[in-house]
């Protein structure tokens, strides 16, 4: 029985990932911001639907949203109703989505880490954290990629 309710509860995770994926992606970024845009691609060439919108205000638009300054980066992203802050792999959003943290708001990547997706460099790449944070704030990490 318990088997049974593990793959039962295993696929409706995967189901819930799947809907989330399903929405369209906006992302919100300066207008003149290329790495942003390279990020996008990336999504893009997993078969995502991004939708890119320059905004001059997207600061405002981040403290709208209740962003915390210390988890900031160049650009924001929606799916669904999960805030998806910076150069996030596409990977890692996939198993924030099959496996969302309880009271998750949504994933981070703060600054612009070199060697992440959309930050490529040909001989650098900088370890870095992806943080999941709740509506409180509170902050924990979800993946440290090296």
């Amino acid at each position: 029985m318990k088997t049974l309710i593990g793959k039962f509860l295993f696929l409706l995770s995967l189901i819930l990932a799947s809907a989330a994926w399903a929405s369209d992606i906006t992302m919100y970024k300066h207008p003149q911001c290329g790495c942003c845009e390279k990020w996008a691609n990336i999504l893009r060439d997993q078969g995502r639907q991004v939708t890119s919108k320059g905004t001059y205000n997207i600061e405002q638009l981040k403290n709208q949203m209740g962003l915390p300054s210390s988890l900031r980066s160049c650009h924001t992203a929606i799916i669904g109703d999960f805030i998806i802050e910076g150069h996030v792999p596409e990977k890692t959003i996939a198993r924030f989505l099959a496996d969302t943290p309880v009271g998750a708001r949504g994933l981070a990547v703060p600054g612009m880490p070199i060697g992440s997706p959309g930050m490529e460099h040909p001989t650098r790449k900088d370890a870095y954290d992806v943080l999941w944070f709740d509506q409180q704030g509170n902050v924990q990490v979800f993946e440290h990629i090296d």
